[in-house]
């Protein structure tokens, strides 16, 4: 039985991959079983920034997995310090709490932010309040589709816990409107990456923190994907020179390795915590600790951030420069971006097979948009070829647009 036959046998059908089994990868280059190449511009979310197999994320997985890798939090270890401390350092915060996956740290800030309205703002018992945006994607969790605005992430899935309520992504005057007495906290995105990499109007960022502190209640991003360099900045919130009172980092953060995430906030915020009210198997173990903190020091000593910006906004000038009926719109910062396509033409799927028959690889999201966010080791002259598969693949739907058409 081949490798999609099994896995279609025995995986529960929670994905609709394209019909490609890898089995490598190197920097910016998967291949699949029968040894064929693909440029990687999907980055496996975000969380293959540092490229597949970076030599060193790799030397400190082995030296520390030989060492000690779960040694549990009910012992100090000699790795998560240093980690933490950079990871506070990097984000201008001041302390943090590590977990495993971006849902985790995700519901860690829910229970922070819920306890720091109780215990600090006064709030009454089981009436706090949490604003979030239309078209969030924060994770899987039953707490997290509670509030999602996606109908196929909730479905069957309820009863959905209360205490949330969405407004329009990106409008300050309706998140004013939905402050209440209950409101505890602001949980957003930047930018919204699974929505399909939906870029705010400018200064609605900044809008936020002054209403947040104006009203006294907390602003939490979620940067689990446009975080760590993604965004052509540490933090999508510097692009606005913003700080947050608490800060949602994944993906990236495990070098493309291992499962690593992270909630960070200010110091009277994480206080709300005390042993035994909140902890994770796994959270913080000695491995995940050493290979974040090499992640985070291959981002700064390799200049990943500024890779970002320069070769983002070189592939932005390439897509804006397409001229083709099939492409609407592009958007994004740095090496993010979505590429909506005229839904009316073609498939965001149908692109992305067809890409993946030229040996470039992306996924579609929301059925008209293609992520285009490749590792941000990519070398230029890759980048430059992906993107030129991308436009000979716009170029070949056209005539299947026009046909469309006259029928």
């Amino acid at each position: 039985m081949d490798a999609i036959a099994l896995e279609n046998r025995y995986s529960a059908s929670n994905y609709h991959p394209l019909p490609v089994v890898l089995a490598r990868g190197h920097g910016a280059r998967l291949w699949d079983v029968a040894g064929r190449s693909y440029i990687d511009m999907m980055s496996a979310y975000s969380a293959v920034s540092h490229g597949h197999g970076h030599p060193r994320i790799l030397a400190v997985l082995e030296a520390q997995a030989r060492r000690l890798a779960v040694p549990s939090r009910a012992f100090y270890n000699d790795r998560l310090g240093p980690f933490l401390e950079k990871l506070c350092t990097v984000s201008g915060l001041d302390m943090a709490l590590p977990m495993n996956t971006g849902a985790e740290a995700v519901e860690t800030a829910i229970k922070a932010a819920r306890r720091w309205g109780y215990r600090v703002k006064g709030v009454a018992p089981d009436r706090a309040e949490i604003i979030v945006a239309e078209g969030n994607f924060h994770g899987r969790t039953t707490t997290i589709i509670g509030f999602s605005s996606e109908a196929e992430y909730r479905d069957g899935f309820g009863p959905f816990a209360p205490g949330f309520r969405a407004v329009p992504f990106g409008d300050l005057a309706a998140t004013e409107r939905a402050i209440t007495p209950e409101t505890v906290a602001v949980l957003v995105e930047p930018i919204q990456g699974e929505a399909g990499i939906i870029v705010p109007p400018d200064g609605w960022l900044a809008g936020l923190r002054r209403l947040c502190s104006a009203r006294g209640i907390l602003l939490i991003l979620d940067e689990v994907q446009s975080g760590l360099g993604r965004t052509g900045a540490w933090f999508a919130y510097e692009h606005e020179q913003v700080r947050p009172d608490g800060l949602i980092v994944g993906k990236a953060l495990g070098g493309g390795v291992l499962p690593v995430s992270a909630f960070i906030g200010t110091r009277e915020l994480m206080a709300v915590f005390t042993p035994g009210s909140h902890g994770s198997t796994f959270g913080g173990n000695a491995l995940a600790a050493a290979v974040g903190l090499e992640a985070l020091k291959i981002i700064e000593e390799e200049g990943l951030v500024e890779r970002s910006r320069t070769l983002g906004a070189h592939m932005m000038e390439r897509l804006k420069a397409i001229k083709s009926p099939v492409l609407k719109t592009v958007r994004g910062r740095g090496l993010w971006v979505g590429a909506e396509l005229d839904p009316a033409r073609t498939s965001a799927r149908e692109a992305c097979e067809r890409l993946l028959e030229k040996g470039v690889l992306s996924k579609e999201t929301h059925e008209s948009v293609v992520r285009l966010a490749p590792p941000l080791v990519i070398p230029r002259e890759e980048l430059d070829l992906a993107l030129d598969r991308f436009a000979e693949v716009l170029h070949e739907l056209e005539p299947l647009h026009r046909r469309r058409c006259a029928a």
